[in-house]
């Protein structure tokens, strides 16, 4: 990853296509590192191409955005055979599965802030169960867009700091997806205690 950083940076004008180029491999589950690939646009906004900020974020966006397509429609159409079956492990998709069967759609927005080569056995669990597509695309954009624009914008503020946060790269990633669970719990607390209430005046009604 430090060579593709240092690659990257090499060639600061066409950094948003190599960046968008990357992201479209990792959608067939080759490893590259999606925040990496925030981070580095970031800093070469912050540091040497301020005037090309909203064409490195796009193609980071849309980079990862449509790499997720792919991941679903692998799901869906070629997971069976041996190549891309073999991507992911059988036990981690059961688990993704059962978290799609227990949360529905939630599962998709909380999954889109897990790193650690998560978000892709998601999409393709997705595309496994034949998601509908559009839901996908909805669930999936907005998230993508929380996260992309939460870590893009940290780290083009740090600026000529950034590698001060790379070392706190996977602990940002687990305090932004702890926040997000927080806010979900918190959320389906409130409405499941407002429920209880419901059928509790309900009740009192019919005596």
């Amino acid at each position: 990853m430090d060579g593709i950083f240092s690659f990257i940076v090499s060639n600061a004008n066409y950094a948003h296509f190599i960046v968008f180029a990357l992201l479209m491999l990792a959608g067939f589950n080759i490893p590259i590192s999606e925040d990496l690939m925030i981070i580095v646009s970031a800093v070469i906004a912050s540091t040497l191409l301020p005037e090309n900020t909203y064409l490195l974020f796009l193609g980071v966006f849309l980079g990862a955005y449509i790499s997720d397509w792919t991941a679903y429609w692998i799901g869906r159409k070629l997971f069976h055979r041996p190549f891309f079956a073999k991507a992911i492990s059988t036990k981690r998709l059961e688990k993704i599965q059962s978290f799609y069967k227990r949360y529905g759609m939630l599962t998709l927005l909380i999954g889109r802030f897990i790193p650690f080569g998560v978000r892709n056995g998601l999409f393709m669990t997705a595309g496994m169960g034949k998601m509908n597509f559009k839901k996908f695309l909805l669930f999936d954009g907005i998230a993508c867009l929380i996260s992309n624009t939460v870590l893009f914008t940290l780290t083009f503020q740090l600026g000529k700091n950034y590698q001060l946060l790379l070392p706190y790269l996977k602990k940002f990633n687990i305090v932004l997806f702890s926040v997000f669970v927080v806010t979900i719990i918190t959320f389906f607390c409130y409405k499941r205690i407002i429920n209880k209430q419901k059928v509790v005046r309900e009740k009192s009604k019919d005596f």
